[in-house]
Parts: structure tokens; C-alpha cells; sequence
């Protein structure tokens, strides 16, 4: 006997950096009334998969190919009606989306986005940092090492170091010397601060190591920084420490905009 209900929707959700109460309320939502969840053991804490209901089908995806990972989200949807892909992050930066979505659409299924934090500022927030500041830099490159995945022409680290905006360096720890070799070759100096933080929101397991170009590296192996960690390089680091900060126009009493009204007297 055929059923004539639907295929049902899979679900691409960011999980976040790592602590759960940081995916989104609509990813929750969706584990929540999930039928079925794969998600990326190697990456995403378990933690996050407990919000799936009693009678989930939950697959652990590290030891998969991506034909294999394909293969079980299109026999979900065709006995689900809501199928997530829990991922790390957000899913839409390095996370495969495009090669696993092409199957299922070729399959006829229906699939979606949900967004999710990204370490990039889930690091920065660990550290109480900022990406951007007023005349210091308003650009943040996203952006990792050359590995076994190459660097398509023009995207080298020391091409994008050379434009001195916050450089956040994904999946690079273990590449971390080509990173202060990138820098330097770009003009940056060697006491120029650097950010390395593991595991960012992961309860009970978040590391933060602040150190320079020249000493970083010593000081993430004396920390034993192996894996899952961002790396920052930014102008911006240690500016709370600054003593002297530029304002934001947004926010200063001299400035107009259609909520405000500027103030005779500059601010002291």
C-alpha cells in the first residue's frame, strides 16, 4: 500500500558555536517537532540534539560520506514531515550546503535555510571584543589557510591581510605558522595583538588565549589548541584598554539624524 502523504521538508539549521541555548528559537522550534536529525558529531555539541522529541530518528553524520549523508536526509523526508541537518555555525559558511542540497532538489524535496551564530562572533563575544570600530575598520574578512582545500587566486591570506581590516581564520589552528607568515609578509607587525579562542560558548570547555604574531603560537601549543579554535587578527583587539576611542556618529550628541536632533555643544 502507497501512502499518499507528502515528502516532507528537510531542514538545513545552524546550531551555533556550541552552547545550545545559542540556536535560534526557530531552529529549536524545528528539532522540536523533528522526525529525524543528522547532525555533525565531530562538530555540533551533542547537547543541541536534546531538544528532538521522544522517538527521533538521531543519526550521527562524522562518520559519513556525503552520498551517504544525502542518501539517509532523502529517506527521512519521505517518511517525515520535518527532517533537520543540524549543523555547526551557520550552514551557509563552509558547511557544504550547496553539495548536499543539489540531490535533494534533483530528488524533488523540499529544503530550507535557518541561520545560525557563527564562531566568528561567538569568539569575539567570549573575549569582549569587537569586529569593527569608527575610522579604525568598518570591513571583516571572513576567510581560512590553505589547506587541502586551496585558496582560489587573489584569496591568499597575505593578499587579504594586506587591506589591515579583522581578519576572522577559520579551520586554521594546525596552520597557525602559515598565518604569522601571511601577516608579517603583509606588513603587520610582529607585536600586532591576536585573538585564539576554542570551543567559543561551549560550556565548560571555552578557551581564550590572547597573545602577539611572534609568541601566539607558543602560547596556543603550551594551551594544547589543536582543533575547533578561531583565529582573529584585528586592529581592534584591545581597544576597552584604549585611551583614546573614537565615537560613533550614530550615538554622538553633535550628530543629526531622523530620531535625534543635534545638540548645540559638542561633546566634552
Amino acid at each position: 500500500m502507497t501512502s499518499d502523504r507528502l515528502p516532507g521538508t528537510v531542514w538545513f539549521v545552524g546550531a551555533g558555536p556550541g552552547d545550545p541555548d545559542l540556536i535560534t528559537v526557530k531552529g529549536r522550534k524545528l528539532l522540536e517537532q523533528s522526525g529525524a536529525v543528522l547532525f555533525a558529531g565531530s562538530l555540533v555539541d551533542q547537547a543541541a540534539t536534546l531538544f528532538a522529541p521522544e522517538g527521533c530518528e538521531i543519526r550521527d553524520s562524522k562518520d559519513m560520506t556525503l552520498e551517504e549523508m544525502t542518501d539517509w536526509l532523502i529517506d527521512a523526508a519521505r517518511r517525515h514531515a520535518t527532517v533537520v541537518r543540524l549543523q555547526t555555525g551557520d550552514p551557509g559558511l563552509y558547511g557544504a550546503l550547496i553539495e548536499m542540497t543539489r540531490p535533494l532538489t534533483a530528488a524533488g524535496l523540499a529544503w530550507a535555510v535557518v541561520p545560525g551564530v557563527s564562531s566568528a562572533m561567538a569568539a569575539m563575544a567570549a573575549a569582549g571584543e569587537t569586529l569593527t570600530l569608527p575610522e579604525v575598520t568598518q570591513t571583516v574578512i571572513l576567510t581560512r589557510v590553505a589547506g587541502r582545500t586551496p585558496m582560489p587566486p587573489g584569496e591568499e591570506l597575505e593578499a587579504l591581510a594586506a587591506h589591515r581590516t579583522t581578519l576572522c581564520i577559520f579551520l586554521s589552528i594546525t596552520l597557525l605558522h602559515k598565518v604569522q607568515e601571511a601577516l608579517l609578509a603583509a606588513g603587520w607587525r610582529e607585536d600586532a595583538p591576536i585573538l585564539v579562542v576554542q570551543k567559543a560558548s561551549w560550556p565548560g570547555e571555552e578557551k581564550i588565549i590572547r597573545g602577539t604574531i611572534r609568541d601566539i603560537k607558543q602560547k596556543c601549543q603550551a594551551e594544547k589548541i589543536g582543533s575547533q579554535a578561531m583565529i582573529v587578527a584585528s586592529p581592534t583587539l584591545g581597544a576597552a584598554d584604549w585611551t583614546d576611542l573614537i565615537r560613533s556618529k550614530l550615538y554622538d550628541p553633535t550628530f543629526t539624524h531622523r530620531f535625534r536632533k543635534a545638540s548645540e555643544k559638542p561633546h566634552a
